[in-house]
């Protein structure tokens, strides 16, 4: 059985690595059939720190095609991955393929593959944020819409599959014959599966080591990269001016994204309290997760590995994807007002939290996946 999966943003490579791990469990128990994986890297996020680092220290396996696609327009790059995924699916001719999340690689993956009548499971379906002037959103209902089988991390997910149209889709399911009638699964979330797994092995580089030692007072840790917040001066001049702030008072660590960065540059904008370092690799990450008393960000992922990691989240969007964290108390939406980031901040100082209530699965995510997968394609 020949898997081909797709990836080429950071929060791919964390999600493939738990899947990739799970494909190679299943190989080693003597499992039939035996799954040959073929990885593509598109090159969506091509900075070192935010590409190869991850596939060192994950153990991921080496990418066996590099395309090298990264910047441009998301037409361009959607074109371009498009076109050369599909000279790779003709060349490799796989069973499924595999995509994940909500980037431009995961439709150009998802639209190779069923204009060439091979079958798509699609890893994180289900979220939305209900914001179509986010391209993530985009790229996320596009893709559920053509994908065979949906791996849903929450029951809202699932329910908003169902209230699409895949109502029976659960129960009535089918990936084989000419119908098409999509299997939707609630697995867990793969990052649960990721933070259990790296957090036991997990070693922090000694640039971020020294750093978390000079800050042993206690800091925030934040992530500013979502284009509706870099590509909006306002947005952007108003969040940093919060964050900016706060870290008067309590040092706000920002690894900075080379998007951010630029637009920071453009802008004119220059930080002085704000403790800014280089983009830094996953185990550097969860390191700064499990320290740190709290988390600013716009990104998706670490609003859930906030929670993971029991820390209290302010989200610097007007909506999220992940609601079970909002409606639990666990995440305080702001958007970009510095007024509600400033009192979000006052709050975490005061909030205590239960994080013993189970969102997203067990942590057998990966297992279930490949379980699932070799069901259905063998």
């Amino acid at each position: 059985m020949k898997i081909l999966t797709i990836i080429g943003a950071r929060p791919q490579f964390v999600k493939a690595a738990v899947v990739s791990r799970a494909i190679e469990e299943h190989n080693l128990n003597n499992g039939e059939p035996q799954i040959q994986e073929v990885l593509i890297h598109t090159g969506q996020h091509f900075d070192a720190n935010m590409s190869t680092v991850f596939f060192e220290e994950m153990r991921i396996p080496l990418p066996d095609y590099h395309l090298g696609i990264g910047g441009g327009s998301h037409g361009a790059m959607t074109g371009q991955m498009l076109a050369k995924i599909e000279e790779v699916i003709l060349q490799e001719s796989p069973d499924v393929v595999l995509v994940y999340g909500d980037t431009n690689s995961t439709l150009a993956g998802a639209l190779a593959a069923v204009k060439l009548h091979i079958p798509v499971a699609h890893v994180e379906a289900g979220l939305r944020s209900f914001n179509m002037r986010m391209p993530e959103e985009v790229n996320r209902i596009l893709t559920d819409r053509i994908s065979k089988v949906l791996f849903c991390p929450t029951e809202t997910a699932v329910r908003n599959l169902e209230q699409e149209g895949y109502k029976y889709a659960k129960v009535h399911g089918d990936t084989q014959g000419n119908s098409y009638h999509p299997v939707v699964l609630n697995v867990g979330d793969v990052m649960y599966d990721a933070a259990l797994y790296y957090q036991k092995v997990a070693k922090p580089t000694q640039k971020t080591t020294t750093l978390m030692e000079s800050l042993s007072g206690g800091f925030y840790l934040a992530t500013v990269h979502r284009a509706e917040n870099t590509d909006d001066p306002v947005r952007l001049r108003s969040i940093m001016q919060a964050l900016e702030t706060i870290s008067a008072q309590t040092p706000v660590v920002l690894p900075l994204h080379p998007r951010t960065r630029k637009f920071l540059n453009s802008e004119g904008i220059t930080l002085r309290q704000i403790h800014l370092i280089d983009p830094v690799g996953y185990f550097d990450m969860i390191s700064l997760l499990a320290a740190c008393k709290g988390v600013f960000t716009d990104s998706g992922g670490v609003q859930k590995e906030a929670y993971f990691f029991r820390k209290p989240c302010v989200t610097l969007r007007d909506e999220t994807e992940w609601v079970e964290l909002v409606e639990n108390g666990f995440n305080t939406l702001v958007g970009a007002e510095a007024d509600k980031i400033l009192d979000a901040e006052q709050s975490l100082r005061r909030i205590s939290l239960d994080f013993s209530k189970v969102l997203y699965g067990t942590g057998q995510a990966g297992k279930q996946i490949i379980e699932k997968l070799v069901h259905s394609f063998r």
